[in-house]
């Protein structure tokens, strides 16, 4: 499929062969003899590889086969079969570029003249596609080298214009002329010709104002843009305006593209215009300008227009009266169009989007300090205009409009952080603040004018955040006067915008809170006056979205508040029936929206008043009065009665949005009791009620048929709350049977439904209906506000995991302006005050629908989660009356309302499948039966052939989920139902529809079950995507890319054949947007057939996944595919095609060429398109993910700051953020400087601004506070001239604070890893690193910790408290008598005073405290009075928290919550702690704490014991009743509180017990008087006086449980995951237990039973997963625990409980044996896993075990102790038989055994039989261990015979009192001994064992007898010198026997051994020769050493042949310098026999 074999692609790099190709060429006859569709592929192929050849050429190559190239080029543009299509015309275009760009220009008029040529060449219809490809490659030729053929420009441009009549039948043609027209004309610009340029101006204006063809209209705006841009002809009023309205005909369009391109065309001549020095005087010119425009407009693009044009003034006279406008004036060109009433909703979303543009290009400095003139168009001007404000919907559009524009652009885009604060300045000070009027000269402010101001307010502080804090006071203020405002509107706005205020910043919490309610009580006061009662439906929206939010920020909330807030509700409710009606009906409002807002605390708050909340509801919401009794009432009493509900059922709404945990059965039933009484009283409303006069509404902008919309919306959004989120009502709600019914009359009934405007409705008619959503009268003829283009608005209790919109969606393909078209319902945020509680109700997508198409929303949800609960004959008869009222005849005349409830029904369907499929939080229910499924299936496929796309969008998803729920006889006959269609219609819109319902059956069926139909469905769909008809061919891809994608490995064999023919339709034309169809085109370019070609090229890699690296041809294939997709110039293709390389270096990473990958990321991480930016990103991640070194060593210099930069674009990108956390988790060690420096440059880095002349933000006041303190004073304020400078040198403004604040955290993670590394590796090179950049750290820290945002504060705190506990003891390297850190204390000193100033925050203070603990304990200062005022800080603190004052202060700080208290509280006892902890090391800090022990000791245990109650008590009130009147407000809300303060505790609690504990060591009687619950205990001379009853080994202390049970239960359940931290945090629980396992603190408590049992589970559990140090803490527990155990203390008769006692000591000695079970592998139960070697690690736990053990066999009962006994030797006989025991472990164990083995032969009862019995065994499989490693079958063998024989040795020389002389083992231990006496290798070991057998001292029977064994076998063996003795054994055993000598008592048993032993040694000296008579010499002498006289004796009976022999012995001996055993032999003999005694650990010392 190559078109050359050479040129085939390898990589999505260049192709390999960099060589010049001289004979590249065509082969033209090859081409034209294969199939038509192989020739556009073979083209394909051979032009790609031609691009790819010339990109990979040199210059120099490049300009040798510049001529051959051009030929080819030329070759191709000039075929007539196949002609060359888009895809070949953009590749030639992009040759060209490369070589008029890359290399020399030599031949490029020759080009020029060539293309020409074809262009003018062709008259036919079958050259068009020719002269199309010379226009294009003209363009792009221009584009790259325009500025050298500037001559030839009005040739071209003459010949182009041209062609525009040969072009007007092609679409694509056309729009590609004004596409090249731009090009030549953005190249050369003012070198155009006038006359040519003119020309094209005329032509431009008339195909954009014109033309038919959406990307023709585009284009020709686009080329005007260049026009204007490039030359100052058109720079004057008359073009200016016959411009304007040809633009305005164009925003008319109804593609969004050509919207799009006339805006950015008329917003570049605005700025052009734009002078900051245009005189007043210009507006009149532009009055008079308005008459010729009229006429200009009328007569578009004819003669008189243009030919006056060339008589226009020249250059230099239009520059003089060149056109300029100032801003306002710039500002008013689009406002007067936008407000005019023919002006449609397309143009105006068009004008919002040129108003973007306009702001976006000029330079960000004007707008800046022009913010007030534009805010006060959009605010004032725009959003005051009559015609906007008569219409709602256009002024809802028009609101979204200006936010979007004031928020999204100026603020998110265009304003820096400063800028942004300025911003929101202007707009308190000179909008809100202007309300109520105060000054004359100021007009008070619209209602729409403060709705605009406080969302465009609102936003801003959403995007500041704390930053925010520098205008709190005065944005207070502000909302305090606005909130007073009667509007409800603007009430509504600003609750929210106080909502979002006191989230950024919760320090304003409490006042709003406050002065809300005593506005509220004040104005509840003056009722019934009018303008009270509307002003306290204000204040109370405003308190109840303040309190809502009381759950998010507990550290700044009220109880008090909150509680008062709940009995003013509750005691309006109560006093409203004594009132006045009017004044009644505000009361209850109030009451209910309080409640309301208090119902966002969640359960913890509202379960303690549930019962008292049920009986309002039920007094609000009785059982009505029969319809006879409601029809007599009166209106005012009907109006009354239904605001009542309406109320109430808010606050319900409420509860049930919160509170799902409290909904149990009982709740869920009187609930639905309650609603059904609402149905019924809404039923009894008389349906008119006369004329609904004024003077009879109780509100006089709602009549009664609002209020009963308004009830309806309410019942059902509570139906479908109760269904989701309590499943346990659904039974209750199922028996309501007429709730389905209701349901569907709201959504599906032909005339339930609110009609919009008489305008719209005229409009609208059936004549003039065309769709749906354009009827924009915000009420959609009753239309679901659920569908909004393509995207589906997710159910109730949708699972997140479901909600994938269209990946058109995925990619942003619309801007915001054109989405606010897609729909005819337009939210607000006043139509649902509940939303304001929402915790998502924060933009623009969340706000609520009006009320009327709220309930159809709902009544669709509610309809969707109870239709497949019910009964299949319910459900059967609910589907045939919705098929009944879809075909009613009277939706025939009324088409708008047929098609709303089309949507309507459809969306239901879709509901109630995604519930049936389990979708959704509620009961998935059934919907399989036969009936059921054949109503849905008859209602879908109707909808699946409507002509209308979105419908068929939901139905698509309806039907793949009915085959789902139906199983496989259902798909199947769907499947061929489908296909049948397919092949029997021909209308393209249900073949379309049938191949996306087919795609989406094969996607939700999976490919599993839908395997079977994959090849019929495969096929056909294949076939419809060659169909032309562009609806056809774009849906059948995109069902074939769902097909693929839920296929997986069983498409793979579908995968060439589809690549093959996405790869045609790639080529095809009839396929893109520049194709010759008028059709074709217009919907191509709203539904890129490209896009979603790449789309399924991506579903393709992801089937091949790692078997694509094995497919060659496939894959050379989708790399040129995707190559294509990259360089397209649609960005959502560009986005496909990194998404595809993406996936591509996951699966083939070998194939990708990284380098280029890494730089086309690099590129588009800056793109101005989001989907391409997004992508980008997530590439960029899987690179770092994997390599971050080898990404930053291909990427192009800057890549760092792109990403910095990228990321300050929006802070809250997680992708970007993942990008910087995983490349400083890889490099951050091996680049610490790099990366210190990194985050130096982040800091004080400033985005790319010159000048600013806005008034930069005053944070002088937080970075230089008001210090008090000389030392420091002066440095702080050296230090912000530092920071002003770096601010001022940097350039503007610093990145955003979100940004900074990042860098701070990975500043900060990455000290923490060096932490860590330093613990292990004293010599870390990234810690020498960090040491010698510490100051630059400690600098930035201070930056940071004095900056005005709070976040950055606690950063930088944080950093200094990481670099004073790694570096605080760390000497300076220039000065080693000094500590590093000692001259950086004025900045830590000064970086800690903000903190506790009064405006400072509890997180703040507590961080500070920290950092004063930290600096006091690391010892930078040792005296106490040097330590001023950090120590006095925390002195302060501690007397604060014990003075018993209710406003605590820390510093200057006050006015804390009770949460916040608490949070300081236990920041300042945990600084106490770690001063008291490290007091054990450090002396100088018992002088700091010691007078302060005996007030914290107290406080400490007073905190652990408040940890424990919030731990440990049961969660409050889950079956309590109402809260009693004698109880605190702490006490009440308990539980409310408990997850903030256990946050708090669970920080501090572990370091409180180790303070504790260090006390327990040093037995200081404050803590045991503590502990023991006295603290007030009598002293004498300060010492306390302790009580003698009090017995400490046998009574736990009062604490002791407190104390044990968060100790245990912090080890049960803390966390498993596999982090140092956690490991760490573990280690330190477990030491502070075994200090509080002290018999002084805990008693016998322990051991009690269920004390005992619970922590042995948890000692079980930490030795089965946790690492050696923990296992190795444990191990000591448990043997102190055996130490101390009662047992331990008894006598062996003694005691009750003696089983329980054995019990408890075989628990503890198990985990022992469990820890050696997991270190030694051949003691567990199976050997499966053995390891090849023991880590070094893992020998001191072994010891420590085989120890612990040891002593734990001490203190058993006598009883049960052989049981023990056995098992301990077992594991000792284990170690030794086990090979990776050998080298470590048994040097460790063998003296455990020998100290084992003395302790059990020492007692009384060592002679037992049983014990007797086990040593023999014991012996017996020494024995049996012995005979194996004699074998020598693996390497340890060797080393294990040995082990074993010092084992043995060691058994009988310290247990020979329990071995009979007798004992036949003996003899076979003693045979084994001298056998290994002639074993290489063992003959020395054999030797010394025989040694310390023979020299055992005392002599025991069982020595003597062995003795009397070996001795007659040792000398045969001394005198046998026949065999070999490698070893040298002889002359050892001949030491050994001599030495054996020595030991005997008397003299005859010295005699006869003499008699013995001499002879044998002469006898072998004999034998030996002389080399051995030095050695026998040294021997003799040693014999008769011992006893003299006895050796005379000896000698005297020798013959005196043998005592010459001897004689002579002695003599030689003598002669060679040896006397006394200093002979040659000797040296030899100790050297080779007693090191290796030395050797087993000193074993000859045993």
């Amino acid at each position: 499929m190559s078109g050359t074999q050479e040129l085939s692609p390898t990589t999505n790099g260049n192709a390999t062969n960099n060589g010049a190709d001289s004979t590249l060429q065509l082969d033209v006859p090859k081409l034209h003899s294969l199939s038509s569709e192989q020739q556009d592929l073979y083209l394909f192929t051979f032009t790609s590889n031609l691009e790819k050849h010339i990109k990979s050429l040199d210059y120099d190559s490049l300009c040798a086969q510049q001529i051959h190239l051009k030929r080819e080029l030329h070759q191709i543009i000039s075929l007539s079969s196949p002609a060359p299509t888009r895809v070949i015309r953009n590749s030639l275009g992009r040759c060209f570029v490369t070589i008029f760009g890359k290399g020399d220009r030599k031949s490029l008029y020759e080009s020029i003249n060539e293309l020409l040529a074809v262009v003018n060449a062709g008259k036919n219809e079958k050259d068009l596609p020719n002269r199309h490809a010379a226009v294009c490659c003209l363009g792009d030729i221009f584009k790259v080298a325009g500025d050298s053929a500037i001559s030839l420009s009005s040739l071209v441009c003459s010949s182009s214009i041209r062609l525009l009549k040969s072009a007007q039948d092609h679409s694509g043609l056309r729009a590609a002329i004004f596409k090249a027209l731009g090009k030549v004309i953005g190249c050369i610009q003012g070198a155009v010709d006038e006359t040519a340029a003119r020309d094209i101006w005329k032509h431009a204006r008339g195909t954009a104002s014109g033309d038919k063809a959406a990307l023709a209209q585009a284009n020709a705006c686009e080329c005007l843009e260049q026009l204007i841009k490039g030359t100052v002809y058109f720079d004057n009023i008359s073009d200016y305006d016959t411009l304007k309205s040809t633009i305005w005909k164009t925003c008319d369009s109804p593609a969004p593209v050509a919207r799009r391109a006339a805006a950015v065309c008329l917003a570049s001549i605005l700025v052009k215009l734009y002078s900051e020095t245009a005189l007043e005087k210009s507006a009149p010119k532009i009055k008079k300008s308005k008459k010729p425009s009229k006429k200009q407009s009328m007569a578009l693009g004819e003669g008189d227009d243009d030919s006056s044009q060339p008589r226009s003034p020249s250059t230099p006279r239009i520059n003089a009266s060149r056109l300029e406008f100032a801003l306002p004036d710039l500002l008013k060109q689009l406002s007067a169009q936008y407000v005019r009433s023919t002006t449609s909703n397309r143009t105006r979303a068009a004008i919002a989007y040129c108003y973007s543009r306009v702001l976006l290009s000029l330079d960000h400095l004007v707008v800046e300090s022009h913010y007030s003139q534009i805010a006060d168009h959009f605010l004032i001007d725009l959003l005051n205009s009559p015609l906007i404000t008569h219409h709602r919907y256009r002024l809802l559009l028009t609101r979204k409009f200006v936010q979007e524009i004031l928020a999204g652009t100026v603020g998110s885009k265009i304003l820096g952080e400063s800028g942004q604060i300025n911003a929101a300045r202007i707009l308190v000070n000179e909008i809100l603040k202007n309300y109520p009027q105060v000054i004359v000269e100021r007009a008070e402010p619209s209602k729409h004018t403060l709705t605009g101001a406080l969302d465009t307010l609102a936003a801003l502080i959403q995007s500041l955040g704390s930053a925010f804090n520098v205008l709190g006071d005065s944005c207070r203020d502000a909302l305090m006067q606005v909130i007073r405002c009667p509007n409800y509107t603007v009430q509504i706005h600003t609750s929210y915008c106080l909502r979002v205020f006191t989230l950024a910043c919760p320090q304003q919490l409490l006042q709003c809170a406050s002065i809300c309610m005593n506005s509220l009580n004040r104005e509840l006061n003056l009722l019934p006056d009018r303008s009270s009662s509307r002003r306290s439906v204000g204040y109370a929206n405003g308190l109840a979205a303040v309190l809502s939010i009381s759950s998010l920020r507990p550290l700044y909330s009220s109880l008090e508040i909150s509680s008062r807030v709940l009995s003013i509700a509750t005691g309006l409710l109560k006093t409203s029936s004594n009132t006045e009606l009017r004044t009644s009906i505000i009361q209850v409002q109030v009451a209910w929206i309080l409640i309301g807002g208090l119902m966002a605390l969640g359960p913890n708050f509202v379960k303690i008043h549930i019962s008292q909340l049920l009986l309002l509801w039920r007094n609000a919401l009785p059982k009505p009065l029969t319809r006879e009794n409601t029809g007599r009432r009166q209106s005012v009493e009907i109006s009354y009665l239904t605001h009542i509900r309406e109320y109430a059922l808010g606050s319900m709404l409420s509860f049930l949005e919160f509170n799902s945990r409290l909904v149990t059965v009982d709740v869920s039933k009187r609930i639905a009791a309650m609603l059904q009484n609402t149905i019924e009283f809404l039923e009894n409303i008389p349906s008119k009620k006369g004329a609904d006069e004024t003077s009879t509404r109780i509100s006089s902008s709602l009549l009664l048929q609002d209020l009963v919309v308004m009830i309806r919306r309410r019942v059902l959004q509570c139906y479908t709350r109760l269904v989701n989120f309590s499943p346990v009502a659904s039974g209750e709600i199922l028996t309501q049977s007429n709730l389905l019914t209701w349901a569907v009359t709201f959504f599906a009934d032909p005339e339930s439904y609110s009609p919009g405007s008489l305008g719209s409705s005229i409009s609208n008619s059936a004549g003039n209906f065309e769709s749906i959503w354009d009827v924009a009268d915000n009420s959609g003829f009753g239309v679901s506000g659920l569908v909004r283009g393509l995207e589906i608005k997710p159910l109730p209790g949708e699972r997140s995991v479901t909600k994938r919109p269209h990946w058109l969606l995925r990619k942003n393909s619309l801007p915001d302006f054109d989405k606010a078209l897609l729909s005819p319902i337009c939210g607000a945020r006043e139509y649902d005050a509940v939303y304001l509680h929402k915790r998502k109700a924060d933009g623009l997508e969340d706000l609520p629908d009006p009320p009327a198409t709220e309930v159809v929303n709902s009544a669709i949800a509610l309809f969707a989660s109870t239709l497949p609960l019910q009964d299949a004959r319910v459900q059967e008869g609910v589907l045939e009356q919705l098929s009944t009222l879809i075909s009613s005849n009277s939706l025939h005349r009324d088409p708008g309302r047929k098609a709303a409830v089309t949507i309507n029904t459809a969306m239901a369907l879709l509901g109630a499948l995604k519930v049936a499929v389990g979708e959704t939080l509620a009961g998935s229910g059934n919907l399989r039966h036969p009936a059921v499924e054949k109503c849905l299936r008859s209602l879908l496929r109707g909808f699946i052939f409507d002509q209308d796309q979105f419908i068929r969008n939901i139905a698509y998803e309806g039907l793949g989920r009915l085959c789902n729920s139906s199983g496989n006889l259902f798909t199947a006959n769907e499947v061929h139902f489908l296909i049948d269609t397919i092949v029997a219609n021909r209308d393209p819109i249900a073949r379309a529809g049938c191949a996306m319902a087919l795609g989406s059956i094969h996607s939700h069926v999976g490919g599993m079950a839908a395997g079977y139909h994959l090849q019929r469905i495969h096929g056909i769909i294949m076939s419809l995507c060659s169909d032309p008809h562009p609806a056809v061919h774009f849906w059948a891809i995109e069902a074939l890319s769902q097909v693929a994608e839920s296929s997986g490995l069983t498409f793979s064999g579908y995968v060439s054949s589809t690549l093959g023919l996405l790869a045609q339709l790639w080529t095809s034309d009839s396929h893109n947007k520049e194709s010759a169809s008028l059709a074709t085109t217009n919907f191509e370019v709203e539904l890129p057939t490209a896009a979603a070609i790449a789309n399924t090229v991506d579903s393709l890699i992801n089937v091949l996944g790692p078997d694509l690296q094995d497919m060659s041809k496939p894959r050379e294939l989708m790399f040129t595919l995707i190559q294509q997709f990259e360089v397209d110039d649609l960005p959502i293709v560009q986005a496909q095609g990194l998404r595809c390389w993406e996936h591509v270096y996951l699966y083939a990473s070998g194939h990708v060429d990284i380098p280029r990958y890494v730089r086309q990321l690099q590129k588009d991480i800056s793109s101005t398109h989001e989907a391409v930016r997004k992508i980008a990103i997530d590439g960029l991640y899987s690179l770092i993910r994997r390599d971050s070194e080898q990404v930053l060593e291909v990427a192009e210099e800057g890549l760092d700051e792109q990403i910095w930069l990228a990321l300050n674009e929006n802070p809250d990108q997680e992708g970007v953020q993942n990008i910087v956390e995983t490349w400083i988790e890889q490099t951050g060690l091996s680049e610490t400087e790099r990366w210190i420096m990194r985050c130096q440059q982040v800091l004080t880095k400033s985005t790319a601004k010159v000048d600013d002349t806005s008034q930069p933000l005053d944070t002088k006041a937080s970075a230089a506070p008001d210090l008090q303190d000389e030392e420091v004073a002066g440095f702080a304020t050296g230090n912000v001239k530092e920071q002003d400078l770096a601010i001022a040198d940097a350039g503007q403004e610093l990145l955003k604070w979100q940004v900074r604040g990042f860098a701070l955290k990975c500043l900060s993670h990455m000290i923490a890893n060096i932490g860590v590394d330093m613990e292990s590796n004293p010599e870390s090179s990234a810690g020498l690193f960090l040491q010698h950049k510490i100051a630059d750290v400690i600098r930035m820290a201070f930056l940071a910790s004095t900056s005005s945002v709070v976040e950055l504060c606690v950063s930088g705190l944080k950093i200094i408290d990481q670099v004073l506990m790694i570096f605080g003891n760390t000497p300076d390297p220039d000065f080693a008598e000094a500590l590093l850190l000692e001259q950086y204390q004025a900045q830590i000193s000064s970086a800690l005073t903000p903190a506790f100033s009064a405006d400072s925050s509890p997180a703040l203070a507590s961080a500070a405290v920290s950092v004063c603990a930290t600096f006091i304990a690391t010892g930078l200062v040792t005296d106490v009075d040097r330590m001023g005022r950090i120590l006095k800080l925390l002195v302060a603190g501690l007397d604060s928290f014990t003075s018993g004052d209710q406003d605590i202060a820390v510093g200057d700080l006050r006015g804390l919550s009770a949460n916040a208290q608490t949070m300081v509280k236990m920041a300042v006892l945990s600084a106490w702690a770690e001063l008291q902890i490290a007091s054990v090391e450090q002396t100088y800090l018992v002088k700091v704490v010691e007078p302060y022990v005996a007030k914290l000791t107290p406080l400490w245990l007073s905190s652990l014991q408040e940890f424990a109650r919030l731990r440990f008590e049961p969660d409050i009130s889950s079956n309590a009743g109402p809260a009693r009147l004698d109880e605190s407000l702490d006490t009440m809300y308990a539980a409310l509180n408990r997850q903030t303060l256990l946050k708090f505790y669970q920080d501090s609690w572990l370091k409180l017990v180790d303070a504790i504990a260090s006390l327990i060591d040093q037995d200081s009687d404050f803590v045991f008087d503590a502990l023991d619950g006295n603290p007030n205990r009598p002293r004498v001379d300060g010492a306390s006086t302790k009580e003698s009853e009090i017995n400490y080994r046998d009574e736990p202390v009062a604490f002791f449980f407190v104390l044990f049970g968060i100790v245990i239960e912090a080890l049960v359940t803390h966390p498993s995951n596999d982090t140092p931290n956690a490991r760490g945090q573990t280690l330190e629980i477990l030491l502070a237990l075994k200090k509080i396992l002290r018999p002084s603190v805990s008693g016998n408590a322990i051991f009690q039973d269920v004390v005992f049992s619970e922590t042995i589970e948890v000692f079980n559990r930490l030795v089965l997963t946790e690492g050696q140090d923990v296992q190795a803490v444990t191990v000591d527990i448990v043997r102190n625990l055996c130490s101390a155990h009662s047992s331990a203390k008894e006598d062996d008769n003694a005691g009750d409980h003696l089983s329980d006692d054995i019990e408890q000591l075989f628990e503890l000695t198990k985990v022992i044996v469990l820890v050696l079970a997991s270190a030694i592998p051949n003691l567990r139960e199976s050997t499966s896993t053995v390891r090849q070697q023991i880590p070094d690690e893992a020998i001191p736990l072994i010891r420590l075990s085989l120890e612990a053990l040891v002593d734990a066999s001490e203190v058993f009962p006598s009883i049960i102790r052989t049981d023990l006994y056995a098992s301990i030797l077992h594991i000792f006989a284990t170690i030794l038989s086990t090979g990776v025991c050998q080298s470590s472990i048994v040097p460790q164990a063998l003296p455990i055994f020998r100290r084992f083995i003395q302790t059990i032969t020492s007692t009384t009862a060592s002679a037992t039989p049983n014990l007797t019995l086990q040593l023999r065994g014991c012996l017996h499989r020494f024995l049996s261990i012995l005979a194996n490693a004699q074998r020598r079958e693996s390497e340890t063998s060797l080393l294990c015979a040995k082990n074993i024989l010092l084992a043995s040795t060691v058994l009988l020389t310290t247990g020979s009192s329990t071995f009979l002389h007798s004992d036949p083992l003996l003899t076979r231990l003693l045979d084994s001994m001298l056998d290994c006496l002639q074993d290489i290798g063992l003959a020395k070991v054999a030797t010394s064992c025989i040694r310390s057998l023979l020299l055992t001292v005392p002599k025991s029977p069982t020595t003597e007898a062995t003795a009397r064994y070996l001795l007659p076998r040792l000398l045969r063996f001394i005198t046998n010198t026949s065999e070999p003795d490698p070893e040298n054994a002889r002359a050892l055993v001949a030491h050994c026997v001599t030495s054996f000598v020595a030991t005997l008592d008397g003299t005859l048993q010295v005699s006869a051994a003499l008699s013995l032993v001499l002879p044998t040694l002469l006898a072998r000296a004999a034998a030996e020769g002389k080399e051995v008579w030095r050695e026998t010499a040294a021997r003799v002498l040693e014999l008769a050493s011992v006893d003299q006289g006895t050796f005379r004796g000896v000698v005297g009976r020798m013959s005196g042949e043998e005592r010459g022999f001897m004689e002579g012995v002695l003599r030689e001996g003598a002669l060679g310098g040896g006397g006394g055993g200093n002979g040659r032999g000797e040296e030899r003999g100790g050297a080779r026999g007693e090191p290796s005694i030395a050797l087993k650990l000193s074993f000859g010392g045993v």
